[in-house]
């Protein structure tokens, strides 16, 4: 008999981030923007690094970047990965100018370039009422 494989380490919303993971639920990507200066910001934080306002809003983004560097893990640093290697995580700078990380899909993996165009794509993980953003090439 084999084992269940082990679950994987989910994201822990907080007060700041839960707009963040609501949208995402929904298949929407959203970015914090400062409401003073109009700049995107990612990953969330309180104020603007720019301005120092404190007054931002969620604002859908389109999902669609270029491929800023990459890692390719052969090795799972988790036992949820045990068979799932090699993958390829990548830094995404998006069409609005921010950068954000994310999986790219395992079928992108052996193609993955600096520079390549992507958009996001929406996991549901099935059992655990969580979606993952995750980017595949365009």
């Amino acid at each position: 008999m084999s084992a269940e494989p082990a679950s994987r380490p989910l994201p822990r919303p907080s007060p700041l981030t839960q707009g963040y993971w609501d949208a995402v639920r929904q298949h929407t990507l959203v970015i914090q923007r400062c409401l003073d200066c109009l700049v995107y910001r990612h990953y969330p934080r309180p104020l603007c690094p720019g301005c120092g306002g404190g007054r931002w809003e969620w604002s859908p983004v389109s999902g669609r970047g270029v491929i800023y560097t990459f890692t390719v893990t052969h090795l799972p640093f988790h036992p949820a990965w045990q068979g799932r290697t090699p993958y390829a995580v990548v830094t995404v700078e998006l069409d609005e100018g921010v950068r954000m990380v994310g999986e790219l899909r395992p079928e992108d993996t052996q193609r993955v370039a600096i520079g390549l165009p992507v958009e996001v794509e929406f996991r549901d993980l099935p059992g655990e009422n969580v979606t993952l953003p995750a980017f595949r090439l365009r």
